[in-house]
């Protein structure tokens, strides 16, 4: 699909990277979606804060410079994945020992209702792998 805006691109680079003006929301979010698959139009659902106008700058603006766009979208995934797996490793030790403690004397019945709410996430995810 092409985007056109009316009005002119009000994206602005910050400290978070590339964003809509006046807003907190980044072109990376968008990215997201459009990685996920997501027509533009559940995408601008997904955001009713900002306005039709914004939102069609922002798609504009990840057609218009895709590779760039792309490119440092690919960067924060990496950063990301690399932060997740340092606190990943720094926390092992204590993840396990909290899987190691017994519960306390009366939640038996919230840890089993908390067990098979887990139990069917994970079956869903499954089913959702892509």
């Amino acid at each position: 699909m092409t985007w056109t805006s009316s009005e002119p691109v009000a994206i602005i680079r910050t400290e978070r990277g590339l964003t809509i003006a006046g807003t907190r929301i980044t072109l990376y979010q968008f990215m997201d979606y459009l990685h996920a698959g997501y027509q533009p139009q559940k995408i601008r659902e997904d955001f009713p804060q900002i306005t039709n106008e914004q939102f069609a700058a922002a798609m504009f603006y990840i057609q218009a410079n895709h590779a760039e766009v792309e490119a440092e979208y690919q960067t924060i995934i990496k950063e990301d994945k690399e932060t997740q797996k340092y606190w990943e490793e720094r926390n092992r030790e204590r993840f396990a020992q909290i899987a190691t403690t017994p519960p306390k004397p009366g939640q038996e019945a919230i840890r089993a209702k908390l067990a098979a709410w887990k139990s069917q996430i994970e079956s869903r995810e499954s089913e959702c792998s892509f």
